[in-house]
């Protein structure tokens, strides 16, 4: 059996993580999801089709099948556009008491 970290990320340790709620989405070919933040720290993984993912003040990076991401609570994302080929990935919001997942957008 072989393990191997992919993702690291820092969570705010203030902050108390009550659930989870993960989410299939899919995108469809060229979707341009628009500068956005989230209330909570969100990690995914890429299933089909490929993103650009660009955290605001970070490289761009395409993302492919197996790929993951993390984008910190509150945090400008600058791009997380769907490639030629559409995308779907897997969400895992991580959420506070009571919480409920919630995008805002930054146009």
């Amino acid at each position: 059996m072989i393990r191997t970290t992919v993702l690291e990320a820092q969570l705010d340790p203030a902050k108390r993580t009550a659930s989870v709620e993960i989410r299939r989405i899919q995108m469809p070919s060229d979707c341009v999801a628009g500068e956005h933040i989230h209330n909570c720290p969100v990690v995914g993984s890429i299933v089909e089709g490929s993103v650009t993912f660009q955290v605001k003040g970070e490289p761009e990076v395409v993302l492919r099948p197996g790929d993951v991401f993390f984008e910190p609570e509150g945090v400008s994302i600058s791009r997380f556009d769907a490639g030629s080929d559409g995308a779907t990935f897997l969400g895992y919001f991580l959420l506070g008491i009571g919480e409920k997942p919630e995008l805002s957008y930054l146009d």
